[in-house]
């Protein structure tokens, strides 16, 4: 006889012992993204170890990056005064740099253009160019340093496995700022998503209520 798929799920994510360990992890996650600027991946292993000691998280207690978004949200809203307009400067800054650096197609992405920013994220812009090398001596030729580093690459999944893209780190009008530079042909894949994962200017502009 078979095994349904009901009896398949893990007990531990049907109950409500399981859901509340997933939003303990999820808020002191969030607590870590916010005052240790960790990225998310390190601050649910790090609040999990907080919580569970070494015997580690059971299958299924680990929230998802949605579920610390949300976590995320309401501990600024609760704890940071300045979030809203944090939000709403760096939103400024980065459409004044996607303007500077609009020949390289750039896109909005992370923290920024969900409006979820913690006191140390950066402006996460996405640029589909297929000559880095071009988007250096640009930002040299604004009299922009940067420190060259590497992020993941937006699609995971894709047929580029594990390897991960050129990323270049600096600041812009005394913000943090992060360009993931990306093969034009990425773009055309990039734009799914519901709701959407970045944005260009012109979507950027209608969040700012800009027309």
């Amino acid at each position: 006889m078979g095994i349904s798929q009901h009896s398949r799920q893990d007990p531990l994510s049907r109950s409500g012992a399981g859901a509340t360990l997933r939003l303990e992890i999820a808020a002191a996650a969030a607590r870590l993204v916010a005052d240790g600027a960790l990225d998310y991946a390190s601050a649910k292993r790090k609040a999990a170890r907080q919580l569970l000691g070494d015997a580690g998280a059971p299958r299924g207690a680990m929230p998802d990056n949605d579920e610390i978004d949300e976590a995320l949200r309401e501990h600024l809203e609760l704890f940071d005064d300045g979030h809203a307009e944090r939000v709403e400067r760096m939103r400024h800054v980065a459409l004044r740099l996607m303007r500077e650096l609009r020949q390289y197609q750039p896109y909005l992405t992370g923290a920024v253009w969900k409006g979820i920013v913690a006191e140390h994220a950066p402006i996460h812009l996405q640029l589909f160019h297929d000559d880095s090398k071009d988007i250096q001596i640009h930002l040299l030729n604004l009299g922009l340093d940067f420190d060259v580093t590497e992020l993941p690459h937006l699609r995971a999944d894709a047929h580029r496995g594990d390897r991960g893209v050129e990323a270049l780190a600096l600041l812009w009008q005394g913000e943090p700022v992060l360009l993931s530079l990306h093969p034009a042909d990425d773009l055309r894949g990039a734009l799914k998503g519901d709701p959407p994962l970045r944005g260009d200017a012109s979507a950027l502009e209608r969040r700012l209520g800009q027309v």
